[in-house]
């Protein structure tokens, strides 16, 4: 069962340089779109499929630029004894170190044997195949694969449509899942055969009239056309091509008319009874067509749940469903830089596992912005809500996905972040100001690049909003706390935390007679949220959903009077979002 141990690509598509070394069993490739994970499932296919002729055009090069050549180099291990034969690939042979992830030109003990199928495609446009090592090269020595040996290595590639899969065609699973061959011309030659006389028949008797004419017009110029004319099914066209077999139900409907996701499934299913045979399946957004359960059923017929792997497989997915079950040393993202691709394994520390489950949706988008709280996911989304009801672009159209950091701590906070950023993502944290963080703990995330946009002074999200917002503004605020949970539990909030000086009512006095005191603000923040250094439960707002309406409702229709401390940091946040665009 063969596998690909080094994947190497140059100037395909938008792949400018990529060397990756995947996994043995499942490849998950995660990323945003655009990234080139569908070009690496094409270049393997293309590379190691068993085609007799292929199609490239100038589209095919990295920005269309053909003077200098698309290269997919495979280095493929795990190889049976004939792909090993010293007679037929001797000079070919080549060794693997799988704890270094390279490759000796010569096999050697403690080396895995490989060979190195390279593609090569030039401003011709025609594709050569070849065997490479230094020792052949520099013996001036080619040779390809045998088309039997490309025939048993080729993958199986389930496209968006699997159901070429379910007829007896070349390369087809069932193809490779049968022992026993099939006599089809014979047969078929005989059904042709049957088919044109019945056909003659009936033709005779509803063509009569038509048949009488010819032969007597065929009599009149001296044909001979024997016992007379004949409608019958020309020879030339009743043939039967590659896929004349195919798999029905019981009443004797192909199976090629399963929807998508049904096909898929029993594409892969079949596929795993042949893994022994060839070893490696593509499948390209392997979410399509199915529902989140069956979702998960696919992967378990991938084999990521097999220990040791049964097959290997590569695939990519826009899922949060598929993200969840794949272990972390199944997830490759991919990253586009100014010098080329590359492919990061996620990893299974315990921090990694327990992000891909508890935030799937971020390992898909391209900026990641790790909130504080609710409150701060929700004060986001109304700030990106409030845009694009005015047709400008919110927070997703930037590419950035929001993380809920669950109220942890600053120095949790910026962990969860880096475990973003040690992956490529661009990665932001967003909180309060109430509590300070270690340098120690701020200090290697904001230096390799990652942003801590907070308020300005000892302020939580809550404070900042009664403490730095126009007088209008804090009323508006005030009415929608009591719309929301009512004037008397809003009135006991404040008695509460004033020891009893204060009440509503005093503050709506207050309010009536003119502007907002200083400390009428501040204990209104800390009513509405906070408690000295610890967030209360149940505060007013804390929810993604009443911060996301009250900041799109009525914190962002007042930004031209909000204070600097206020506009500054809310600029600081919405600037790092754009950058992502």
């Amino acid at each position: 069962m063969a596998k690909i141990r080094v994947v190497e690509i140059s100037r395909f598509r938008a792949i400018r340089e990529l060397k990756w070394l995947p996994a043995q069993g499942v490849n998950c490739l995660i990323g945003p779109g655009d990234s080139g994970k569908s070009s690496i499932l094409e270049a393997i296919d293309l590379c190691l499929g068993a085609r007799r002729s292929v199609t490239f055009c100038d589209a095919d090069f990295h920005a269309l630029d053909t003077s200098e050549p698309i290269t997919v180099s495979l280095t493929i291990g795990d190889l049976d004894d004939s792909t090993k034969s010293l007679d037929i690939y001797g000079q070919f042979l080549r060794g693997f170190n799988s704890s270094t992830g390279e490759v000796e030109d010569e096999p050697d003990s403690g080396l895995e044997t490989v060979v190195t199928l390279v593609m090569t495609v030039g401003a011709d446009l025609d594709p050569q195949w070849a065997l490479h090592s230094d020792r052949s090269r520099a013996a001036g020595a080619t040779r390809n694969l045998t088309w039997g040996d490309r025939q048993k290595l080729a993958p199986t590639r389930i496209g968006n449509y699997g159901d070429l899969h379910l007829a007896w065609r070349r390369g087809s699973v069932l193809h490779r899942l049968a022992d026993e061959t099939i006599d089809v011309s014979a047969a078929l030659a005989t059904v042709a055969r049957d088919t044109r006389a019945a056909f003659g028949d009936q033709a005779d008797i509803q063509l009569r009239k038509t048949l009488d004419i010819v032969q007597s017009a065929a009599t009149g110029v001296g044909i001979d056309l024997g016992a007379g004319a004949k409608a019958l099914l020309d020879l030339q066209a009743v043939s039967f091509v590659g896929g004349s077999i195919a798999l029905h139900d019981g009443d004797g409907v192909p199976l090629s008319g399963l929807g998508i996701g049904s096909t898929r499934l029993l594409v892969v299913a079949l596929q795993r009874e042949v893994a022994s045979k060839t070893g490696i399946i593509l499948l390209d957004e392997l979410e399509h067509g199915l529902e989140p359960h069956r979702i998960i059923r696919l992967i378990g017929l991938l084999g990521a749940k097999d220990r040791p792997p049964r097959q290997q497989a590569f695939v990519t997915t826009h899922s949060p469903a598929a993200l969840k079950e794949f272990a972390g040393d199944q997830l490759f993202v991919v990253r586009k830089t100014a010098t080329g691709h590359f492919v990061t394994s996620v990893g299974v520390s315990d921090d990694m596992q327990g992000t891909i489950r508890k935030y799937p949706e971020a390992f898909l988008a391209p900026s990641v912005l790790v909130c504080e709280g609710a409150s701060e996911v929700g004060f986001v989304r109304g700030l990106s809500r409030y845009l694009t009801d005015k047709d400008l672009m919110g927070v997703s159209a930037y590419g950035v996905a929001l993380v809920d950091g669950g109220g942890s701590s600053p120095a949790e906070l910026i962990k969860r972040a880096l475990v973003f950023q040690s992956l490529g993502y661009r990665a932001a944290v967003f909180m309060d100001s109430d509590v300070l963080v270690e340098a120690a703990s701020e200090e290697p995330f904001v230096s390799s690049g990652g942003s801590v946009i907070r308020w300005e002074g000892d302020l939580a999200l809550e404070d900042a909003l009664f403490r730095l917002l126009p007088d209008d503004t804090v009323e508006a605020l005030i009415n929608r706390a009591i719309e929301l949970h009512g004037k008397g539990t809003i009135d006991a909030n404040i008695t509460s935390k004033s020891g009893g000086k204060v009440s509503l009512a005093q503050i709506e006095a207050e309010r009536a007679a003119g502007a907002y005191s200083t400390a009428t603000r501040t204990l209104l923040g800390q009513s509405a949220g906070t408690d000295g250094k610890k967030a209360r439960k149940g505060g007013w707002f804390k929810s993604l959903g009443y911060m996301e309406e009250l900041t799109s409702d009525i914190v962002l229709p007042c930004h031209h009077n909000w204070n600097d401390q206020f506009g500054r940091t809310v600029k600081a946040l919405w600037e790092w979002v754009k950058r992502g665009g």
